[in-house]
């Protein structure tokens, strides 16, 4: 092999110019790769503090229900300005857990957007209720409140179910309207619960959520704008019942001492060393939700008027968790992710498919509704339309610039 075949296929992070011509090289930097979230930058800034907290859990030895539950407890109560928080195993434990509380089961109806993740859905199901499917609304892809009032009136209509509790998500990072779900369960008896997997640290007239409904959800997975090394969750709740029921739901169903059973609970409890991890990460938080903020202000000034992007709703502040923009039709997508990935910039779909489309869900979704899948329009349009960016505190403008490059040249 010549010296010049030599340098050209050497892998190292610069590109040498001229080799093959027998010229003398120029070094060009290689442009750095884009994350679609990037964990290690923050991991960077927060080491020492992270192997400080994890050595104390390891010197201390109490790696379930170590001292450091109980203190991130009480900083994520106070971050959310909720009474109690309780740390739990996932944000899917935590939707069951709040669920188990309140005796939802088999005649029970739940009424969920069919635009999300399936662990909203899932959890009625493993509990023996019936989930039912509602369209999300076109501009802000959060539960369509006209949709959930008609198909309560359905359920109603048929007497079969009892509707029961109304799960609202805020996709992406957007609160849901609060104020009119609570008004709706309000005037029918159901229970609140609010998904805030993708969005803690949003903002809804001037209340973040945490305060929204009888309870919320929260889950610490790696990529959610607060994140754990692992799975981990909490529930956030001003009723002070509630949160002890959950604290003994979360450990077996146990009362004063470990060996006094008083209910069938579950194994759902927060690690210890997730919990330090989120001590470590929580100062952060702010900053993050700042920056996030400022790349979303970048992608819409460069994308708006080629592309759909996502708006806030009045009132409502995103956490930006995932930044979402809506193509033409589904030709449109796939030909903006193979540009957006020959310019070695990553995409997602959240979500490829409406969960009243899943074939999991085929046996159950409608049993309320007469059979078949309910015509959800808007969830399927999206489902063919929607694309995900890079979304993180740590992306620049010129990372941002060429996100946008890579999305243009596709459109």
């Amino acid at each position: 092999m010549t010296p010049a075949a030599t340098c050209c296929t050497a892998k190292t992070a610069v590109i040498w110019r001229g080799c093959a011509l027998g010229l003398s090289p120029r070094i060009m930097t290689a442009p750095r790769p884009i994350a679609f979230f990037d964990m290690q930058a923050q991991q960077r800034l927060i080491r020492p503090d992270l192997d400080r907290r994890i050595a104390a859990v390891l010197d201390g030895g109490r790696f379930v229900q170590g001292p450091e539950v109980d203190e991130v407890e009480r900083a994520l109560a106070a971050y959310a300005g909720a009474a109690h928080c309780v740390g739990v195993s996932s944000g899917t434990d935590a939707l069951q857990i709040a669920m188990m509380a309140e005796g939802i089961g088999r005649g029970d109806a739940v009424f969920l957007p069919a635009f999300t993740y399936t662990a909203t859905a899932e959890v009625p199901l493993v509990l023996g209720a019936t989930p039912i499917f509602v369209d999300v609304d076109p501009v802000t892809f959060n539960i369509s409140l006209a949709d959930l009032e008609h198909r309560i009136a359905l359920v109603e209509r048929e007497g079969r179910l009892r509707p029961r509790a109304v799960i609202g998500v805020d996709l992406y990072g957007l609160p849901a309207d609060w104020p009119a779900i609570e008004a709706i369960c309000a005037a029918r008896g159901m229970f609140a619960l609010d998904d805030a997997a993708q969005a803690f640290g949003g903002v809804l007239h001037n209340r973040r959520l945490g305060t929204w409904g009888d309870v919320t959800a929260l889950s610490f997975y790696p990529t959610k704008t607060l994140g754990c090394y692992g799975d981990g969750g909490a529930l956030l709740t001003d009723d002070s019942d509630r949160a002890e029921l959950y604290r003994s739901l979360r450990t077996h169903g146990e009362g004063r001492t470990r060996y006094e059973v008083l209910r069938t609970g579950m194994n759902g409890r927060l690690d210890t060393i997730q919990a330090a991890v989120l001590l470590a990460k929580l100062p952060l938080l702010e900053g993050e939700l700042a920056a996030r903020r400022r790349l979303a202000g970048l992608y819409a000034a460069r994308l708006a008027g080629r592309v759909g992007v996502p708006a806030e709703a009045a009132g409502a502040t995103s956490a930006w968790g995932i930044y979402t923009v809506m193509l033409r039709d589904a030709a449109q997508r796939a030909a903006v992710q193979a540009a957006m990935g020959a310019a070695g910039v990553p995409s997602a779909i959240y979500y490829p498919r409406p969960l009243h489309h899943q074939p999991a869900y085929a046996a159950h979704h409608a049993g309320s509704l007469g059979g078949g899948p309910p015509p959800l329009p808007v969830s399927e349009s999206l489902c063919e339309r929607v694309l995900s960016l890079p979304m993180h505190g740590y992306l620049d403008e010129a990372g941002a610039a060429r996100v946008c490059d890579a999305v243009l040249a596709g459109v």
